[in-house]
């Protein structure tokens, strides 16, 4: 491992994927959210792991992460701490036999998770990428994803509407139609 290449090369993709939600974050009018995304990146249980397991920018550190340990500390951490990732927001039913199960997120943090698919997608292939890379990637793990019905239903509707119409209407569509300054903030 080239300390070195991996520290600026990890850091290197995270600057570029914070630029990317920051960009998608303001078409969307989340300016908040688009400037504090992802602090938690520069804690030092994420970035440290994400130096030593850096992929290269092709693929999340995490993964190599998980493949040595069997777990990633940096994921566990970071989903703890970021609203925009529906795991997040997972909790036990207040039925027990139900078990866990995704609860409903506020519309802001379901729109930042949209913009963060799309800059994901577009940071891991960055050559190659389409509009359709964020839908196929969620219909590939779709089955294992635990999303509140409502959560489920907006982003796929936006990620359906991203892969067929572009970004530009896609974003529109978010502006003009969808009421997020109304949902609940927590």
């Amino acid at each position: 491992m080239n300390l070195m290449h991996n520290f600026f090369g990890h850091l290197g993709t995270i600057l570029h994927h914070k630029k990317l939600v920051r960009h998608y974050c303001f078409k969307a009018g989340l300016y908040k959210q688009g400037i504090t995304h992802d602090w938690s990146k520069y804690h030092p249980v994420e970035f440290w792991n994400g130096v030593r397991y850096y992929q290269g920018g092709k693929r999340s550190p995490n993964y190599g992460e998980k493949k040595g340990n069997g777990y990633s500390s940096a994921w566990l951490h970071h989903k703890g701490r970021n609203r925009h990732h529906f795991e997040y927001w997972i909790d036990y039913s207040l039925d027990p036999s139900q078990g866990l199960q995704g609860m409903p997120m506020p519309t802001r943090y379901v729109l930042e998770m949209f913009c963060d698919r799309i800059a994901a997608s577009k940071n891991y292939n960055r050559e190659t990428y389409d509009d359709s890379f964020a839908l196929k990637y969620y219909e590939k793990h779709r089955n294992h994803y635990v999303l509140h019905p409502d959560t489920k239903k907006l982003l796929e509707y936006l990620l359906r509407m991203l892969a067929k119409e572009g970004e530009e209407k896609t974003f529109s569509y978010i502006r003009n139609k969808i009421d997020w300054k109304h949902s609940p903030k927590w």
